[in-house]
């Protein structure tokens, strides 16, 4: 596989229980790449023995290209909201896998990739809506790994949540957008300091 492909394809992870909108953001994840950003996009979902609690996870490949195989092996980001499909997927990771965790829920064992946390799950109570979390995390992997644009992404959520919850839920997803705009100029911040002390 040529590293041009490789840039062109982006495959993800999200996963955790039954109940936290699992399916829901990988599914506004993939019709974001596919009808705002105009991109190939594959998204497959599978549920553990209960639908509510029991653990579930979403898969979605994004592509320049026609994808041939719609399975995440490796993924190129991995999204986990409970300690069990960490635990789950850890081992599909490499050290190019872009991790990111909401840190109440989920304590790295093993942290061989980059990795960035977000309390999604408390913010989302603060906002009055626990089952929020999965917005709030969409728009901090919006901010992180680019791997959709914010306006394709908003305008997905808005055709995706129920009538009457979209201002909520977009203020959801700008409050988990801007917490990683913070995290980014936090690490650049660190970066330019290292480099300075050089």
């Amino acid at each position: 596989m040529t590293d041009k492909h490789k840039k062109s394809k982006k495959e993800i992870i999200i996963t955790g229980f039954g109940g936290q909108g699992i399916i829901m953001a990988g599914r506004i994840l993939g019709r974001s790449a596919a009808l705002g950003d105009r991109k190939e996009s594959v998204f497959t979902q599978s549920y553990g023995p209960e639908s509510r609690g029991g653990a579930c996870n979403a898969q979605v490949v994004i592509s320049e290209e026609p994808i041939r195989y719609p399975y995440v092996r490796h993924p190129d980001i991995l999204i986990c909201m409970s300690q069990t499909g960490y635990e789950k997927f850890i081992m599909q990771m490499t050290n190019e896998t872009i991790l990111l965790i909401d840190q109440d829920l989920v304590h790295l064992t093993l942290n061989k990739c980059d990795s960035f946390s977000i309390p999604a799950t408390r913010m989302a109570e603060e906002l009055g809506r626990k089952m929020m979390a999965n917005i709030i995390m969409l728009g901090f992997c919006t901010t992180i790994t680019k791997v959709v644009s914010i306006d394709a992404a908003l305008d997905s959520v808005a055709d995706s949540v129920p009538k009457g919850t979209e201002e909520t839920n977009i203020r959801a997803f700008k409050k988990g957008f801007d917490y990683g705009l913070a995290i980014l100029k936090g690490r650049d911040r660190k970066a330019v300091g290292k480099t300075g002390a050089v």
